[in-house]
């Protein structure tokens, strides 16, 4: 399959459903009430979708592993995040371990494609 928009990367894909677990714990019960964490780790997940499009669209390979760098790193602090969430007890261990398990799969295919890319370009 070609590749042509951002949206057909499985990266992006699965940055989406990160955000989208992301925003559905910070939006309710006393995770909603903590504005900032609930914002950091919105903008983290947002981040990591933000970036890797951002990236493509440079249609540079040299830019664009920049960008999946910056996105891996905010998959980062979306898991770092979440353990202040555990430990105030916004997310239970369950949540934690679905939404951070998430970030882990996002961070590792981003990693693989930053791997071809760099395999890409120095051929």
């Amino acid at each position: 399959m070609k590749i042509t928009r951002f949206e057909d990367l499985e990266c992006w894909q699965e940055a989406r459903i990160l955000t989208r677990m992301v925003y559905e714990v910070t939006t309710d019960g006393p995770f909603k009430r903590d504005l900032r964490l609930s914002g950091q780790i919105q903008a983290a997940a947002t981040s990591t979708m933000a970036n890797i499009a951002e990236g493509f669209i440079r249609h540079s390979d040299k830019e664009f592993i920049q960008f999946l760098f910056i996105a891996m790193s905010s998959c980062a602090e979306v898991q770092s995040h979440l353990y202040v969430a555990l430990d105030r007890s916004y997310v239970d261990n369950e949540k934690f371990e679905e939404i951070y398990s998430q970030a882990d799969k996002t961070a590792k295919i981003i990693s693989g494609l930053i791997k071809y890319l760099r395999t890409k370009t120095t051929k």
